[in-house]
């Protein structure tokens, strides 16, 4: 056993594979914001607005790769790592420029911007961080610091760079600050924080697991300080993101508990569902169905309630609206609800029309083909002179229980002996592939 987990740790271990001098020196120049750096933040910036605001992910996804906020992110990890309070504080300042200057730029693209999306999906991703982020960053980091310690660099950066998300939250934080939304703001810059926070952490774990040499402070007092602060840090930012994960966690299984329900009672005797829709405030989940058809008695009220809490959905989440109904005004609820019952019934015919041809072909495969069957044995006993084959059931008189049987009649010129008869029985309980068959010879 000591072997093998000897062999495990010599696999695991990647200490041997460290350039710990170059992966200082490299992220000590990742970290000055100055000369291309300015430039690349600038384009990065205009490319990862542009894609928030035509909702498209490769586009995103290539302002990720191409921002170089990462550097002062993982340089505040190492210093902190290596106790390097100059480093850290110029690590500090470069990303607090890179910050500030995103989201003013961000600010001014989509205050002129002319696009106006319904669904922004992708700005939406950006501003409820959830207890996931703070994993993904925190692994994301652990890859990021691990991959830029090693002697032979590969592709795992870009990776980090991708799922880790630097630049998206700012753009966001400026289209928030653009349309005056603070919900959108508060949420992408906390998202944001998530993200530096932990990829620093990871750096720091990383660093100090693999021995870095330390630079000692002056002071020991402000040492322990720092320590204790990055520490509070760490477990405040923690707290709002668990929260937030309850929420959509239980937010998801609101709407597909809400998607079930509705599908499983489409119709309610003469009326329909044609419409619904989930709202989410606060700690409150509603689902609002809208109603066409003839006006929904108490009883069939209560069906609904019931059918609702078997999903686990209380009846005061449940709003019914029957304006389709009482409104005649209402031209577009009543078109729509006319193509949705339209469409219901046509589901309603091809289901029973799937169901009409199901049986249908239930019954022609249990149809016998009796002059090929009369033939095929004419051809085997040619003295056959009469033959009447028919589908039957033996019943048990005792406890009335029936059981299926091929019933055959049949006459010969000469009778045949029992040894062939039972050889027919069986040679056609093959050929039918039935389980029971019965030859009755008359005389």
């Amino acid at each position: 056993m000591s072997k093998f987990f000897q062999q495990v740790k010599s696999i695991a271990n990647f200490a041997d594979h460290v350039d710990i001098t170059g992966t200082i020196e490299g992220i000590k120049k990742s970290i000055d914001f100055k000369g291309p750096n300015v430039w690349i933040l600038a384009f990065a910036v205009i490319v990862a607005s542009v894609g928030l605001n035509v909702n498209s992910t490769p586009v995103i996804i290539g302002a990720m790769l191409i921002s170089p906020l990462m550097g002062p992110i993982i340089g505040t990890g190492l210093a902190v790592g290596i106790n390097d309070s100059m480093l850290l504080k110029r690590a500090l300042k470069n990303l607090g420029i890179m910050v500030l200057i995103s989201i003013l730029a961000s600010t001014l693209f989509f205050a002129i911007s002319p696009l106006s999306l319904d669904e922004p999906t992708e700005l939406l991703a950006r501003t409820r961080p959830t207890i996931y982020d703070v994993f993904i960053a925190f692994f994301g980091g652990l890859a990021g610091i691990v991959e830029g310690s090693r002697k032979e660099k590969g592709t795992v950066i870009a990776g980090v760079a991708i799922a880790t998300a630097l630049m998206p939250p700012l753009c966001t934080a400026g289209y928030g600050i653009a349309n005056l939304n603070i919900a959108y703001f508060a949420g992408a810059i906390y998202l944001f924080f998530i993200n530096s926070l932990f990829i620093a952490l990871a750096t720091f774990i990383i660093v100090r697991y693999l021995r870095f040499p330390l630079v000692k402070f002056e002071d020991p007092v402000k040492q322990r300080r720092v320590r204790r602060m990055i520490s509070i840090v760490t477990v405040l930012m923690i707290l709002p993101s668990v929260y937030t994960g309850v929420i959509v966690i239980r937010e998801n299984t609101f709407n597909v508990s809400a998607k079930q329900f509705v599908n499983e009672n489409k119709t309610i005797d003469n009326s329909y569902i044609y419409d619904y829709k989930i709202n989410h405030t606060g700690r409150s989940s509603t689902l609002e169905l809208s109603i066409a058809g003839e006006q929904l008695n108490e009883g069939q009220r209560e069906r609904l309630y019931s059918s609702l809490e078997k999903f686990g959905i209380g009846r005061n989440h449940l709003v019914i609206k029957e304006n389709a109904t009482i409104d005649p005004l209402d031209e577009g609820g009543v078109v729509k609800s006319i193509f949705e019952r339209n469409d219901l019934e046509i589901q309603k015919r091809e289901e029973m029309l799937r169901q009409m041809e199901a049986e249908l072909n239930a019954i022609k495969s249990r149809e016998i083909p009796y002059r090929q069957i009369a033939e095929e044995i004419l051809a085997q006993h040619p003295g056959l002179t009469f033959f009447s084959i028919a589908r039957g059931a033996s019943i048990n008189l005792s406890d009335f229980n029936s059981s299926d049987k091929i019933m055959v009649m049949a006459k010969w010129k000469e009778p045949i002996s029992e040894s062939e008869l039972k050889k027919l029985e069986q040679w056609l309980a093959v050929r039918l592939g039935e389980k029971s068959v019965i030859i009755i010879q008359v005389e």
